[in-house]
């Protein structure tokens, strides 16, 4: 039976607090089949056959041919990362040795593959013949074979060595050449009898310097990856085994159409139909490091990812060219900030429509990982409320709303709220606070994709309007998973004088239940100040940090140092209730002083 609403239980701000965003780094016709079908998923609720056609709508066709069906059975996909690809031995990066246990839990969270990310360089002859060490190699094959006895795919590359050595095959050709060549025949014989479930990458995020540490140009980056790609595919094509046939990737020299093409032709002038693009995605970099003020999923945003889509697909898919992408997820993540430098919200909408344009565009995605969704230690999701929008991105759609965050001033009058969904081709269904269903014409009013709460609802929502959450109200959908709302009561944010060095500067800040968006740092005459000179608005966490259980906002060491001595700067912080401050900082040889405008 449904509980009818009543007042609610207030959550503390610590609360929501613990809400934080992961991240971590797109990159033959024949008949068209049907979507492939993904993990299962435990989050999605309620389907109905409605929404399940307006779903399926959307999906693009993709020729069928057996390289295109491979890479599709394996959806969804999980990197390994920052284990064995660390530098220089498999834990020196803070993780633990890969076991049979992590793998059985990935495969039990839904993966169908993993993408073994393999740094060689430490376990090599750097001199000819490039020995690898064999008990190197004997440990590489033990995680494979881990990997196809529990039925996941993987794919193992050659990764960090990108940037280690082959990067400078423009001024030591012949020498990266061979390195190269003995590398991949050295894993290729390794690898040559395992099941075609083992697919192989050659070269991690490839690039090419000159002899002064620059980036080579466009077309000489080309040419290299291209002759490195050749020889790769020929190598492992000779091995024997089950190497004849074993699907290939290829990865481009950049992000970009002209990128895009040159891998495309490269692959074409293979002749061989088990090849693979792979390209990898990190979204829109300014909103995922929230900067130049990006720190919304706002239309820009989403026209990137939608643009990337299109063009690996029309590139790629479209010619029967599977494409997998072998990392994807954002940049910031808790293992540098604590401070939500992406309001988890915004987060969230980023994650559910990635996962989406990779289901309609037919592209298989692998998730990078350090260990900050999959504990590696446990094997269990760290961020359950992120993880439900990946997981339920394999298969299904999420509605969501303008803001997970409902803001209401401490004192005054309160009034009625709108809330502004987002139906992604799902079907509203009501809205409830924990095990309290509100009532539809009494709580809440509902308008198209406009929800408006009344007075009254608003009323007990906000509870006693102690500072901070107060009650988290839920929005539920056909399927996906529910859309939660935090209801915060808030007063005006304060701050005070304060004094730094160039070891940075701490303002002392009462949010008083406010939650910091982004920061905007400028001259007298409109210029941009900090190391982003380019912007106003500065990086969230690169340049300040704010602390909301400590009442601070730290500057940071970079931002001082950047900054032009003698030269105010005014500071304005904008929060998401709407409010901002301003604040001006000096720098004076090695004193650095605050002031509240």
């Amino acid at each position: 039976m449904l509980k009818r609403f009543d007042a609610p239980r207030r959550r503390s701000a610590a609360g929501l607090a613990s809400v934080i965003l992961l991240t971590g780094a797109v990159l033959g016709a024949g008949t068209l089949p049907a979507v492939a079908s993904a993990a299962p998923d435990s989050t999605a609720q309620n389907s109905t056959t409605q929404d399940s056609t307006a779903q399926d709508a959307g999906i693009l066709p993709a020729p069928d041919n057996p390289a295109m069906s491979t890479v599709a059975a394996m959806q969804p996909s999980w990197n390994i990362g920052n284990t064995m690809d660390a530098i220089p031995d498999e834990t020196s990066w803070g993780n633990p040795l890969i076991t049979k246990q992590l793998l059985d839990s990935a495969k039990a969270q839904g993966f169908r593959s993993i993408r073994l990310p393999v740094t060689w360089s430490g376990h090599q002859s750097a001199t000819a013949p490039y020995t690898i060490d064999p008990v190197w190699m004997a440990r590489v094959k033990q995680v494979v074979d881990w990997a196809i006895a529990d039925g996941l795919y993987v794919d193992l590359n050659v990764h960090h060595d990108s940037w280690q050595w082959i990067e400078y095959m423009p001024t030591n050709h012949d020498n990266v050449v061979a390195r190269f060549n003995a590398t991949w025949t050295q894993i290729a014989t390794t690898f040559k009898d395992e099941p075609r479930k083992l697919l192989f990458e050659d070269v991690n995020e490839p690039q090419f310097k000159d002899a002064a540490g620059n980036p080579v140009s466009d077309a000489d980056a080309i040419k290299c990856l291209d002759e490195l790609d050749t020889s790769f595919f020929n190598i492992v094509r000779h091995s024997g085994g089950r190497n004849g046939s074993r699907l290939l990737m290829l990865f481009p020299t950049a992000n970009t159409q002209a990128g895009f093409d040159a891998q495309a032709a490269e692959i074409a002038s293979l002749h061989d139909p088990n090849m693979v693009a792979t390209v990898h995605n990190y979204g829109f970099w300014p909103f995922t490091v929230n900067i130049a003020g990006y720190d919304s999923f706002n239309d820009r945003v989403q026209q990137d990812m939608l643009d990337l889509y299109s063009q690996i697909y029309n590139t790629f898919v479209a010619k029967g060219v599977p494409v997998y992408m072998g990392e994807w997820a954002t940049f910031k993540d808790p293992g540098y900030d604590k401070f939500n430098a992406i309001e988890p919200g915004e987060g969230y909408k980023f994650y559910e429509a990635f996962e989406y344009q990779a289901r309609i565009h037919h592209v298989t995605t692998a998730l990078w990982d350090t260990g900050l969704f999959i504990d590696r230690n446990t094997g269990q999701i760290r961020i359950p409320d992120l993880w439900a929008y990946v997981k339920s991105g394999w298969k299904t759609r999420s509605g969501t709303a303008a803001s997970d965050q409902l803001f209401l001033p401490k004192s005054g009058p309160i009034t009625a709220q709108t809330i502004s969904l987002n139906l992604n081709g799902t079907t509203f269904e009501g809205l409830s606070v924990g095990d309290s269903h509100l009532l539809k014409g009494r709580d809440y009013l509902i308008n198209g994709d406009q929800v408006t709460l009344t007075a009254a609802t608003v009323t007990k929502l906000a509870g006693d309007r102690a500072l901070g959450v107060n009650s988290t109200l839920t929005v539920r959908f056909s399927r996906g998973v529910p859309w939660h709302v935090n209801v915060i009561s808030y007063a005006p944010v304060t701050q005070a004088n304060a004094t730094g060095d160039a070891t940075g500067l701490v303002i002392p800040t009462q949010f008083n239940g406010d939650v910091l968006a982004e920061m905007e740092a400028k001259y007298a005459d409109g210029s941009g100040a900090g190391p982003a000179s380019w912007t106003t608005y500065q990086e969230f966490g690169g340049s300040f940090k704010p602390d909301t259980e400590g009442n601070t906002i730290t500057m940071t060491p970079d931002f001082i140092k950047a900054i032009n001595d003698g030269v105010p700067v005014t500071l304005t912080f904008y929060f998401w209730s709407g409010a901002k401050t301003t604040y001006t900082v000096t720098k004076s040889g090695a004193t650095v002083t605050g002031s509240v405008s």
